[in-house]
């Protein structure tokens, strides 16, 4: 269908050169200004400027008097062809178009909450209540490695050999049993409060940095930790989480409109007894 509407822009595009342009010193037009008419069905000028806005940039940018002729010749031959089809439609093609209108009217009507719930103030509002939530204190982030064995011995053998001189790169390639991190020399890279199991994180934040503590236990193993350094977390900007709060303001105020107008509607749903399968029934559509 897609494909058949692009092509019928393009004839009509080309097929419109030759179509008269409508009268420049008429009175001043308005939406139910009528450009033409196919066995009586009116097309106005207001069709037009909304088949406009539909195109394709490469064609609104064409010359207005191709353009206007252009969108004149499509509306007509979709009008011939939507007549052609006249008491002709079946009854899936029938319910398609009345769900087609039901959606777009729907999603007009969310526009109009959506637009009018995304202001400034909501998302500063909501950025004020993100920065709350995540307390006011600032966060330390650490950047830190680790050797993960099985047992509390290999992990003594292996801090003496740290405490010899021993690189802790290479020790983490050779015996890590996290495969992860061992393969970059233990590097966890940089994490925050929560982000590790307790035992884990109490290490780390008791941690000196630069020393490899003594051997931690957690359900994986025992680790040998080494802090490289820390850093204060900065909390991220409105602009940056404008995006992220956005959506979440719409979401709530979508979920909300929706709730007040079915609460406000009556909604009967009567018991039918209808199997749910029947919904892949294309041939109930036939009777």
């Amino acid at each position: 269908m897609a494909k058949s509407m692009r092509f019928l822009m393009g004839a009509a595009l080309l097929c419109g050169l030759a179509v008269p342009v409508w009268a420049q010193d008429a009175a001043k037009p308005s939406a139910d200004t009528v450009v033409a008419t196919v066995n009586g069905t009116a097309i106005t000028l207001g069709h037009m400027i909304v088949a406009r806005e539909t195109l394709p940039e490469q064609y609104k940018n064409l010359p207005p008097e191709t353009l206007f002729n252009g969108i004149l010749d499509q509306l007509v031959q979709q009008t011939t062809l939507e007549q052609s089809l006249e008491g002709k439609l079946s009854k899936a093609q029938s319910l398609q178009i009345e769900n087609d209108r039901r959606g777009y009217v729907a999603g007009q009507a969310l526009q109009v909450v959506v637009t009018g719930a995304v202001t400034e103030a909501a998302l500063q509002a909501a950025y004020d209540e993100r920065v709350k939530a995540a307390g006011l204190a600032p966060k330390t982030e650490y950047n830190a490695a680790h050797i993960l064995v099985d047992t509390e011995e290999k992990a003594k053998e292996l801090k003496a050999q740290l405490d010899g001189g021993a690189d802790f790169a290479e020790l983490a390639k050779a015996n890590s049993t996290d495969t992860g991190s061992g393969a970059n020399g233990g590097d966890l890279g940089w994490f925050g409060q929560g982000m590790m199991v307790p035992p884990f994180e109490e290490a780390v934040m008791a941690a000196e940095i630069g020393k490899v503590t003594a051997p931690i236990k957690t359900d994986f193993g025992f680790h040998l930790i080494l802090v490289k350094e820390t850093r204060v977390a900065a909390m991220p900007t409105l602009d940056e989480l404008r995006d992220e709060l956005a959506a979440e303001i719409e979401t709530k105020a979508v979920e909300a409109h929706v709730k007040s107008l079915s609460d406000a509607a009556t909604i009967e749903k009567p018991e039918t007894g209808i199997d749910p399968a029947v919904l892949a029934d294309m041939t109930i559509l036939e009777n």
